[in-house]
């Protein structure tokens, strides 16, 4: 008899091989209803697996995060079952799951896949999922496996990538996956999903590979979150940052530079802004800040490593004779300031930091708005220190992250990223400590993390901030690297208490990642109604008529000394229209002037979307104004 412990602690004796299914059945028939897959020593298992060895036992209902995943792997092969059906001879590559959804990379064949085609495709699936087809798990040897996919290549790479000589296969119809699963029980369980879009990907990420077809759709178990979900995803449309951006005159993109982003007027105010708030926040947590040349020769990006396996990112030219790179990083250029000068272990940490104009060229077809360009401004940073000093640091560091993101209403989880597994630089045991440190920094601060095993630059081990927006997507932004590498390339060195010369820690760090990513993700967080401090115009004056001009002016001038960014509306347009183009330019605030405004000395103000008026002397106002920007930074 097996015994299995369950999640009150009680152990029930059942007899070997019989499946989880009937195991949770035993236990309550309601719960079996409800279950999808099961945790079993902490591994999740298929329902119809057999249960083969003692453990503890966690049934994974719809309730449960694992549940969704689980679904939309699900939904993934349900996908794939319908290109086979309809597109006989195509390939398969991959078909994860995602922060949101699914997608599966295919080489299907006869057909160019379009997003008009997906409607077809989903009439397919349902078709498919209606016959309730059991997805069952099988284990057999790479022999067979080789021999069930041999006319897919992608899938005898797959085969032939895995170490073990067990391969995990899923059937369901007529359908086989090479997949780690677990699965839903059986076809029917997938009901509410939708094809989401269509695009082409290389071949695991591989320009050199061949371009394939990627499906994405999500899959949910209720239909009223497909249909909450599929609304988000229209809401999500209205605010993408290109609209606007070109709605709020914030930037553009000319033809004369692809992925170079010109910044407007309003734009340049944003974004000013955001580099004051930037900078103030920086000077009070002890940063030092510099600036490197734009330019710099090829010797020293031979010293970083650069020119060997960042070259085809780079923008090269010629000077004297001598080649030039326009840098994609900050860094090398953070590295010379350190040579500089001699430093002693006084001091450290040395927090080094630097707005720079960055260069790195993207495919074409990968430019989208700000959120991928080839010119950007990354907010990076440079602190070296001493072995004892990284918790420490790294932990304030976090601190500082927490601040800033709360600021605009972003929540974050952090994914610690560990040692690669093959390309890496540096003993395995410094590894081990410089993770370690990065643990314990975040529980110093007072954060979990995810680990991330593996995904570590080659250099050192890292720190990744996931954002969540308002519309509830998550965004890669900081970042907290400890580099092995660049301090022993550049030969960097600290005097110790010691008098002997010592090699520093050196961490890279990026807050907002770059300015114009994170312009973008904060225009569609917000919509483009940016809070008042962050607004391009806090203000927006409108006269009821010539008459009242003198007084706005006045109203100008005074909001202007206290530095309050304010325009004034004098076209010759109906007061009711001013009004309303001032709401969808989403300026903070109104203030129509007129003759009891001019009389009493005051203004009359309505907050974007609303349409309560409050009038205040001209003075309560600037006080009312200051007081707001100040407490929201």
């Amino acid at each position: 008899m097996i015994k299995v412990t369950l999640k009150d602690g009680k152990i029930k004796e059942f007899n070997e091989g019989i499946s989880f299914l009937d195991v949770i059945k035993n236990i309550s028939i309601s719960l079996a209803k409800e279950a999808v897959a099961v945790k079993f020593n902490g591994e999740l298992e298929n329902l119809n697996d057999k249960l083969v060895n003692d453990g503890i036992l966690e049934v994974i209902t719809s309730k449960d995060k694992e549940a969704i995943d689980i679904l939309n792997h699900s939904t993934a092969h349900l996908l794939a079952e319908a290109i086979k059906e309809m597109y006989p001879g195509s390939c398969f590559g991959v078909g994860p799951t995602i922060e949101e959804g699914f997608y599966y990379d295919m080489e299907i064949k006869g057909a160019n896949i379009t997003i008009n085609d997906l409607a077809k495709i989903e009439k397919e699936m349902h078709k498919l999922a209606s016959k309730n087809e059991e997805i069952i798990h099988k284990v057999v040897d790479k022999a067979e496996a080789l021999e069930i996919f041999k006319n897919d290549k992608y899938k005898q790479e797959l085969i032939n990538a895995i170490e073990d000589d067990k391969v995990n296969l899923y059937y369901q119809g007529n359908y086989i996956d090479v997949c780690r699963g677990p699965h839903v029980l059986n076809t029917s369980k997938i009901k509410h999903f939708k094809l989401l879009n269509v695009a082409g990907a290389y071949w695991r990420g591989d320009s050199n590979n061949p371009m394939l077809t990627r499906i994405y759709g999500i899959s949910f178990f209720k239909e009223n979150e497909l249909e909450n979900y599929l609304k988000l995803v229209e809401e999500r449309k209205e605010r993408d940052h290109r609209k606007i951006g070109k709605d709020l005159d914030l930037f553009m993109i000319s033809e004369y530079g692809p992925g170079f982003p010109f910044w407007l007027p309003k734009g340049m105010l944003l974004k000013n802004a955001l580099t004051n708030f930037w900078m103030d926040v920086h000077t009070k947590a002890g940063y030092q800040f510099i600036q490197t040349p734009i330019m710099l020769n090829k010797e020293l990006w031979e010293i970083s490593g650069h020119w060997f396996n960042y070259k085809e990112n780079m923008y090269t030219s010629t000077i004297d004779e001598k080649e030039f790179a326009i840098k994609p990083m900050n860094c090398p250029g953070g590295m010379l300031v350190y040579k500089n000068q001699i430093h002693s272990y006084r001091d450290l940490p040395l927090r080094l930091a630097e707005l720079g104009l960055v260069h790195r060229h993207e495919a074409s077809g990968a430019l989208s708005g700000l959120f991928r360009v080839r010119s950007f401004t990354q907010d990076d940073a440079h602190i070296f220190m001493t072995e004892e000093q990284i918790t420490d640091e790294i932990a304030n560091i976090i601190n500082l992250f927490k601040k800033v993101y709360d600021v605009f209403g972003l929540s974050f989880h952090i994914e610690l990223s560990t040692r690669p597994e093959k390309k890496y630089i540096g003993d395995i045991a410094i590894w081990d400590k410089t993770e370690k440190a990065l643990a314990d920094a975040c529980h110093k601060a007072g954060f979990e993390y995810k680990i991330n095993p593996g995904d570590g630059a080659f250099y050192g081990p890292k720190l990744d901030f996931k954002l969540r927006d308002s519309m509830n997507r998550i965004w890669q932004c900081g970042t907290i690297q400890l580099d092995m590498n660049l301090p022993e390339r550049f030969d960097l060195t600290y005097i110790a208490e010691d008098g002997t010369k010592k090699r520093p820690v050196m961490a890279h760090r990026a807050l907002f990642g770059s300015f114009e990513r994170f312009i973008g993700i904060l225009t569609e967080h917000y919509a483009g109604a940016f809070p008042t401090w962050l607004a391009p115009y806090q203000v927006r004056i409108i006269p009821v008529s010539n008459n009242h001009i003198e007084y706005a002016n006045k109203v100008k001038e005074k909001l202007m000394e206290h530095n309050i960014r304010v325009e004034e509306d004098l076209r010759e347009e109906k007061l009711g229209y001013k009004i309303r183009e001032a709401q969808t330019k989403k300026v903070p605030y109104t203030l129509v002037i007129g003759d009891n405004e001019v009389k009493d000395n005051s203004v009359t103000y309505r907050k974007h979307k609303s349409t309560e008026q409050v009038t205040l002397t001209l003075d309560e106002f600037v006080l009312y104004l200051e007081e707001e920007i100040k407490n929201l930074h």
